[in-house]
């Protein structure tokens, strides 16, 4: 493996990457995945989304790839539902990241590529970033075990319910779409069960070593939290053959695994 750090938005850096590799597939997932920071910074998920996109869209076409690419979206494009929903779902994102997902989307829809279009649910796991409900949970609960914080768990709404996968079920999901889906075809990559926040609170706090006090705390609180998103994952699993396979007690397991273990390894040093 050869690691290289690219801006997407320095166009000619981007061409520079691909023209070096020339890959045989593009599975594009970088860009600015926080729902919440969106509401703070939204041209930057603008620009990094929709603009970083069209760069290595137009560096591949520009160079002649013919790989396969696809485009990680989001179910946040969709109009909030009580019901399942599937890919001809009313769009109407409600959040800017929402929207910058959506552009991302038509900015690969025509730009005569074949580009593989997955509308990704919530997914969790070992390594997720705090910004994210469970890795959040876990890594509070790993700091409350080695004593780094006191025993307080501060926690933004747990009603909501959420539509989650495992990472490496969801890196199955991005292979298999590669390898079997329809370009131009947009994919709900989800498991087709909406979990309630409480609960999945519920999963770590038993599975800790210590006991701790839930307390709300208002700066986690979201300024537009829909209640509930849940998908349809027919289309994926009929036409691809995936399927999660991980269930979620095992992703959280080894999400408070992996923090306890992070937290005990010590920073590197500066140079």
């Amino acid at each position: 493996m050869t690691w290289q750090t690219v801006d997407l938005l320095d166009r000619q850096a981007v061409s520079e990457a691909l023209s070096a590799s020339m890959p045989s597939a593009i599975y594009h997932c970088a860009g600015v995945a926080d729902v919440h920071g969106s509401w703070h910074a939204p041209g930057r998920a603008l620009r990094v989304n929709v603009i970083g996109t069209h760069h290595l869209l137009d560096a591949a076409r520009t160079i002649g790839l013919t790989s396969p690419i696809l485009i990680t979206g989001s179910a946040l494009v969709y109009r909030p539902s009580t019901e399942p929903l599937t890919e001809d779902a009313p769009l109407g994102p409600r959040t800017p990241y929402g929207v910058s997902k959506l552009a991302q989307e038509i900015v690969a829809r025509d730009s005569g590529l074949t580009v593989l279009l997955a509308r990704p649910f919530n997914h969790a796991g070992p390594r997720q970033d705090t910004s994210y409900v469970t890795s959040a949970f876990a890594r509070q609960l790993a700091e409350v075990e080695a004593g780094r914080i006191e025993p307080v768990l501060r926690v933004g709404n747990l009603e909501s319910k959420r539509d989650i996968t495992d990472v490496r079920d969801t890196v199955r999901a991005y292979r298999a779409l590669v390898d079997r889906g329809t370009p131009q075809r947009p994919y709900n990559v989800c498991c087709g069960r909406a979990y309630r926040i409480r609960d999945l609170l519920d999963i770590l706090l038993s599975l800790a070593r210590v006991r701790v006090r839930v307390e709300q705390d208002p700066a986690r609180l979201r300024p537009s939290d829909i209640p509930i998103v849940l998908g349809s994952a027919e289309r994926i699993r009929s036409e691809t053959g995936w399927q999660p396979l991980i269930p979620i007690e095992e992703t959280l397991a080894d999400l408070l695994e992996y923090w306890r273990t992070a937290l005990t390894v010590p920073a590197p040093r500066p140079a």
